[in-house]
């Protein structure tokens, strides 16, 4: 159960003020009768409200793929820096947030999401969900660093990586690589490179479980999952 004005808030009808003076304007039904107090209480699963004849129908969670573009910030706020956040404009719920971080320069494929629990799920080490990311490196990559890959790789911490899948798209001066991996060290895929004596210059997650960036996707626009895409990552955790 539910107040009816914070309902309607949060399905975007209006502000918390602007709910109060829709419902007194009469505006607003549940079950067919008008509803005029905002303390009203409603069964979110089983009441009818609708807003100037229209049904409103409640949505818990949402969920959104973001194709995150360099120089914004993997968090809700900051002082210094644009984040994800900003670029999501039309969202019901005020609670989103993105689903673990990218770094400030890295680009690519990143959840939005407010159900915390399904976030957990994908996050967990336990869970090995794969991450995929493409990127250029300044150094020649080598068959030699996809077996170090493949056995873990020392990044100056007590355990070694786990073992990464390297793929070489291209093999020069400045090599293309694309590299799956299971955990989300700080700055991990980075640290690798350098353990190998290479500097990753361009960094893009393409893909984070079955999830899989849109090509049609353009750097800085976000999407709704499809319901597809949501049973397809909820199976995976």
């Amino acid at each position: 159960m539910v107040r009816l004005d914070k309902f309607l808030a949060e399905m975007g009808v209006g502000t918390r003020s602007e709910v109060k003076k829709i419902l007194k304007a009469k505006q607003v039904t549940v079950n067919g009768d008008t509803a005029t107090k905002p303390e009203t209480k409603i069964d979110t699963d089983n009441d009818v409200v609708c807003y100037r004849g229209s049904r409103i129908s409640y949505q818990k969670y949402e969920y959104y793929m973001f194709n995150k573009p360099a120089g914004c910030v993997s968090a809700t706020e900051d002082n210094l820096h644009r984040t994800v956040m900003d670029y999501i404009t039309d969202a019901v719920h005020d609670d989103l947030f993105p689903v673990g971080r990218l770094d400030i320069d890295t680009e690519g494929l990143l959840l939005i999401t407010n159900d915390g629990a399904l976030a957990h799920e994908l996050l967990s080490p336990a869970k090995h969900v794969e991450k995929t990311y493409y990127a250029r490196i300044d150094g020649m990559v080598t068959e030699d660093d996809v077996n170090q890959f493949e056995n873990g790789v020392d990044i100056g911490e007590d355990k070694l990586t786990k073992p990464g899948k390297l793929v070489i798209l291209k093999s020069e001066p400045i090599s293309e690589i694309e590299l799956t991996i299971t955990e989300g060290r700080f700055h991990q895929v980075k640290r690798m490179f350098e353990a190998v004596g290479k500097k990753v210059i361009y960094l893009k997650r393409i893909s984070m479980g079955p999830l899989k960036l849109p090509q049609d996707l353009a750097i800085g626009e976000y999407r709704a999952l499809t319901q597809a895409e949501l049973g397809g990552l909820k199976q995976r955790v």
